[in-house]
């Protein structure tokens, strides 16, 4: 199968058991990458976005075939990758004893320190605003920035009305903006 097969034939197949390894691999080489780079966003570690991206795909195997197709395919993807990005930011910050401000230190210093990171300062510096965020703010920001995803999309991501995420959105580039001034 190949990268190009529509959602819908890859779900017809998936229930089929003769093809169901083969659609699910074909739905894996579709939505891997960006479903890496969506991850990676939100919690910066490139061993940990790998981590959660096995884990995605995990969920996603085990509750295919539950999968109503009342949505499109990728929002319930995206839905699945950011509840579980969320989910482990949240276990890393209770894990931290550590102040928020440190936290951010050391996410910054662990961007630099990534190989796979060959950004410069102001990278550093936007990415720290990010993590500033709070966690859904950081999504919503995330996914419209950096994916340009349209806010209907975005709303059955994360089961919440456009209005609230145009808010969210203009709330998250207010901070950042402050943020990268020095002002928040």
């Amino acid at each position: 199968m190949s990268k190009h097969i529509g959602d819908e034939e890859i779900l017809d197949r998936f229930m089929e058991p003769a093809t169901q390894s083969a659609a699910f691999s074909a739905l894996v080489e579709k939505y891997q990458e960006k479903l890496y780079w969506h991850i990676r966003r939100i919690v910066v570690s490139h061993e940990d976005a790998n981590d959660v991206v096995q884990n995605v795909f995990i969920k996603v195997w085990k509750n295919l075939a539950k999968f109503k197709r009342n949505s499109k395919l990728y929002t319930w993807l995206y839905r699945i990758a950011t509840n579980e990005s969320l989910t482990f930011v949240q276990q890393r910050k209770r894990k931290s004893a550590q102040a928020l401000e440190t936290e951010d230190y050391d996410l910054a210093a662990q961007l630099r320190a990534d190989p796979y990171f060959d950004g410069n300062e102001i990278q550093v510096k936007l990415q720290s605003a990010i993590d500033s965020l709070p966690p859904k703010q950081k999504a919503v920001f995330l996914m419209r920035y950096y994916e340009e995803m349209k806010y209907d999309d975005m709303s059955e991501v994360l089961e919440t009305s456009v209005g609230a995420l145009k808010a969210s959105y203009h709330h998250a580039v207010k901070k950042i903006e402050n943020h990268l001034k020095g002002t928040d």
